[in-house]
């Protein structure tokens, strides 16, 4: 009997000790089945849209930046980002979904447009982003995702608005609450932000100012709008002799320099503008030649920082256009801008492939707004 007695004791201490079970958690709903449709002969984007759609709600793999206050912030992807899960990061996830809207604006005529339809219909739901703003909301995730990935949600946003689509009136009062968020916390951090930040990666102001600012325009939001040119014009209407030869640094995918004054264009006005960019940059030539500015070179596609240099080039493709767009009809820099800007273009637009997943999560989304000349005013 004692010994009986002992075993049953022993199980009973092992079940005490035993870890608890997981709290069962309702399955996730499964994204849609696309199926994808031959893209068209000669039609560049068909093959960004097929990128997009496989990758927008790929879970794995996935890095996340996640601040954990205890064991119960474990989770997955998908689990903590129920809208933004997958394109292996939650800003490559929103600027993919934009990348789809923005198809849709541009090529109404896609093969493409059931599919594109169908996957931001799962995305855009009133639970998963409730989920996005609870994650938003946790204690000390105050800079999550700031600035890059919340100016790409704002562009997303705009893109959105601008549809003639039936379902982006629901997908838009879907997001909405997440977008004033995300405004709020920005406008409480630009007073704060005491100097701008000049990486040639996701911190970079610069670049995602030009995507609020632009976002602010199209829909209005001039206290946002008057807020924001102000901090930049604080910032860097008295920049001069920008290093551009010190570029690109070798994990950039934007650069310092031409972001600034692809920025500095949204806020001044020409003259102004061409005045100041003769002091920012005056090593822009005059003659029309391309060479002033090289391509930057990748040497291993299979690394994810690595390939970032395929993003520079097509950024500071999109960047000096938009400069060369900015300025006044005649000025003798513009034909050196855009011949740069070609052979980046051409460079970039190359480099992208589905072969590894390292650049084809995220680049697809660059050359949309590249070839799709996103945030130039129509000629």
């Amino acid at each position: 009997m004692t010994r009986h007695l002992l075993i049953g004791l022993t199980g009973l201490l092992l079940a005490a000790c035993a870890p608890a079970s997981p709290p069962e958690t309702e399955a996730p709903v499964s994204a849609p089945a696309i199926v994808l449709p031959q893209s068209r002969d000669g039609a560049v984007t068909d093959r960004f849209a097929r990128m997009a759609l496989q990758c927008v709600h790929k879970e794995y793999p996935n890095k996340i930046s996640h601040v954990m206050n205890s064991d119960a912030d474990a989770a997955t992807p998908r689990q903590l980002h129920p809208a933004f899960y997958g394109c292996f990061d939650w800003h490559s996830s929103v600027h993919g979904h934009w990348l789809l809207a923005r198809i849709l604006n541009t090529d109404p005529e896609t093969p493409y447009r059931a599919a594109i339809v169908a996957a931001l219909g799962h995305s855009f739901t009133p639970e998963n982003i409730a989920g996005e703003i609870a994650y938003f909301k946790g204690a000390d995730r105050a800079s999550f995702e700031r600035p890059y990935g919340t100016a790409w949600f704002l562009q997303m946003m705009t893109e959105l608005r601008e549809s003639d689509l039936p379902e982006a009136t629901k997908w838009v009062a879907t997001l909405e609450p997440l977008e004033t968020f995300i405004i709020d916390e920005t406008s409480t951090w630009l007073t704060k932000l005491a100097y701008p930040i000049r990486l040639g990666t996701h911190n970079q102001t610069a670049f995602a100012f030009g995507l609020m600012l632009d976002w602010a325009r199209a829909n209005n939001a001039g206290a946002f709008n008057a807020q924001l040119t102000q901090k930049v014009l604080e910032f860097h209407s008295s920049d001069v002799n920008c290093p551009l030869a010190y570029e690109p640094s070798g994990e950039d995918f934007l650069s310092p320099c031409l972001m600034e004054a692809d920025l500095m264009r949204r806020v001044m006005p020409a003259d102004q503008y061409a005045a100041w960019l003769s002091a920012f940059l005056p090593q822009l030539p005059t003659t029309g030649r391309s060479d002033w500015l090289l391509p930057g070179v990748v040497l291993d596609p299979t690394d994810g920082k690595l390939v970032h240099l395929d993003g520079v080039n097509l950024s500071r493709a999109w960047a000096l256009e938009g400069i060369a767009s900015a300025l006044p009809e005649g000025d003798a820099r513009i034909a050196s801008l855009l011949a740069a800007a070609d052979v980046h273009k051409q460079t970039g637009i190359a480099a992208i492939s589905d072969e590894h997943y390292s650049g084809s999560h995220w680049l697809a989304s660059f050359a949309t707004y590249l070839e799709t000349r996103r945030g130039i005013s129509p000629e």
